[in-house]
This record gives C-alpha cells, sequence and structure tokens, in this order.
C-alpha cells in the first residue's frame, strides 16, 4: 500500500492588487508534515505552475518551520514542486491543501489539481485543507456531478477572522460563504482557535492553528483504513 501524501501549494504571490506579498503559509505545511512523516508517510507537492512557489509566514522561531527547513531533502522538494500534470493520483493515499492567501486566487480555478482531488478521494483516499487550503476544494466534482463539500461538515477560514486581518474586499470571494454556497456544513469556532472537523474522508481546519490537528486527524483516518 502506498504511504505516499500529496501537499498542493499556491503559485500565487501577490494579494489582489495591493502589492503585498503572499503565498502558501509555511506553518501550514510544516505542522502537518511533521505529524504524517512522523507517522511514516512520504509528501510530495504540487502547485499549479511547479516549480518554486512563494511562501508566506516565513518564521524560523516556529521549531516546525526550522525542523522543514533545515531538511535538505523536504526543502529540495518544496522548492521543485511537481506540475499537475506530473501527478499520477493512483500513487497518493491522500491529499492536503495548504492555506496562505495566495490559494484563493488559483487553486479554486484549477480544474487539473481538482481533477486529481477527485480521483484520491474516489480512490478511498482521503482530501484535507486548512485555513484557506479549502479554497481548493469549492469546485471540486467528483464523478456523479457533486461537489465534494457539499452535504459534508466543512471549515476554512472564517467571514469574521478574514475581516480581523483586511483582506475582505481584496480576496476574491469568502472561503465560509463560498463552502456554503456548495452545499458544505459549514461550522467555525471563535477567531484563531483550533478548529478541525472531520465527514467521512475529508478533514478541513480554521485557521493556521488548526493546522497540526489536521495533519493528526488525517494520520487517524489514514490509520483506521489500514
Amino acid at each position: 500500500m502506498s504511504k505516499k501524501i500529496l501537499f498542493v501549494l499556491t503559485s500565487h504571490g501577490e494579494k489582489g492588487n495591493t502589492g503585498q506579498k503572499t503565498g502558501y503559509y509555511l506553518g501550514e505545511v510544516t505542522h502537518p508534515w511533521k505529524v504524517l512523516t512522523e507517522a511514516g508517510y512520504e509528501i510530495d507537492f504540487v502547485s499549479p505552475l511547479g516549480g518554486e512557489p512563494p511562501v508566506d509566514g516565513f518564521d524560523l522561531e516556529d521549531p516546525e518551520n526550522r525542523l522543514f527547513w533545515g531538511n535538505d531533502w523536504y526543502r529540495n522538494k518544496i522548492q521543485h514542486t511537481l506540475r499537475p500534470e506530473e501527478v499520477h493520483p493512483e500513487d497518493y493515499v491522500a491529499i492536503y491543501f495548504a492555506g496562505g492567501h495566495g490559494a484563493m486566487w488559483d487553486l479554486p480555478f484549477d480544474s487539473r489539481i481538482a481533477g486529481i482531488a477527485a480521483a484520491i478521494y474516489e480512490r478511498q483516499g482521503v482530501v484535507g485543507a486548512v485555513c484557506h487550503g479549502p479554497a481548493g476544494l469549492v469546485n471540486v466534482q467528483l464523478s456523479d456531478g457533486s461537489y465534494l463539500v457539499a452535504g459534508k461538515k466543512v471549515n476554512g477560514i472564517s467571514n469574521e477572522e478574514e475581516s480581523i486581518v483586511g483582506l475582505t474586499e481584496v480576496v476574491p470571494f469568502l472561503l465560509e460563504d463560498k463552502l456554503r454556497a456548495q452545499g458544505g456544513d459549514y461550522e467555525k469556532s471563535a477567531p484563531w482557535q483550533v478548529h478541525v472537523v472531520t465527514d467521512q474522508r475529508l478533514v478541513t481546519g480554521q485557521n493556521p492553528q488548526s493546522a497540526a490537528g489536521v495533519g493528526e486527524a488525517i494520520r487517524k483516518l489514514l490509520e483506521a483504513s489500514q
């Protein structure tokens, strides 16, 4: 049985027309990475453009960030992400969408990555995402035409949290609203509190604080399926 998990990262590096830089949020990669690699899984990385994606939240005071960035093999992997067409969904037991504001601009509209996620899910794999990462789930459709999130408990960054960081009018849409519109049963906690929800084989977390918890929930689902 494969012990590989695919992490999806944004290739988008700017918050709208603000001139502010963004990308994938490093802690939303490293915290679940630590949980899952310690459980014996290998992580691959894919982004819409492939190659080196822009990084945000680059804080080496964070122990998990420091551990990851000091790992030459994984740092090389994340600086040379796969292109979607290089990915074989059958190689992976799970797919995980990291957040960072950049995810709002490219991941919802990448039909190739959406197709990979649907294929992994329909092969009884696990789909996970955190914070803005669930933006990559909003247009994932299964083979029966239904949206992956429809009828499932789901979360992601809340409207209130987006307002707190002052980007309500900058992001292309509000993720909470979009998840509801696609039929998701959106739930949340107070801003910046850990909130992770599992429904069937879908795991989502509300904010950066929830990233390790999403990794733990993915691990538990995978262990239960073995």
